[in-house]
């Protein structure tokens, strides 16, 4: 059994400690908003905060997290209560296929917690490890944008 706190809540599982956290989530807790790419920590579809930083979930190893705190896309918000980076990407049409919006928000979400008021450049910079092949990047970057002004604004 390895034991390790997602999204607020300490899981235990029954795996071995070298498996991928990507799995974790997905076989064994049903976190299906976390997505398997390329297998090799280049794309980012599957990137999740590990203690707030961004973190490709199919490289690392469960047994590494003890004691640290997994947070997926399910636990950044809720239908019922969205962050404003997927607000924005949803208003900005900034997803189309929709695969890899996923790890672009956990990183977006990462991006504005270091730096609430970020350039075109820094957003682009912080969303690099996340790749796009619909496009969509001036769109992503925009909506990054978007809910930066909307958080500052909530911070007022």
């Amino acid at each position: 059994m390895t034991a390790v706190s997602v999204n607020g809540k300490l899981e235990q599982v029954a795996t071995e400690p070298e498996t991928a956290l990507l799995y974790v989530l997905r076989n064994h807790l049903g976190l299906k908003g976390t997505r398997f790419g390329c297998g090799l920590a280049l794309c980012g579809s599957c990137m999740v905060l590990v203690d707030g930083r961004p973190s490709y979930s199919c490289d690392v190893p469960v047994g590494s997290l003890e004691g640290r705190e997994i947070t997926t896309i399910e636990g950044l918000s809720s239908p019922e209560d969205p962050h404003p980076v997927a607000t924005a990407v949803v208003e900005g049409q900034a997803a189309q296929c929709g695969y890899c919006i996923s790890g672009i928000v956990v990183s977006a979400v990462a991006l504005l917690g270091d730096n609430a008021d970020p350039s075109a450049d820094e957003v682009r910079r912080a969303l690099d490890g996340n790749l796009c092949r619909c496009g969509a990047h001036n769109r992503i970057v925009r909506a990054v944008l978007s809910a930066a002004a909307e958080l500052r604004e909530r911070n007022r």
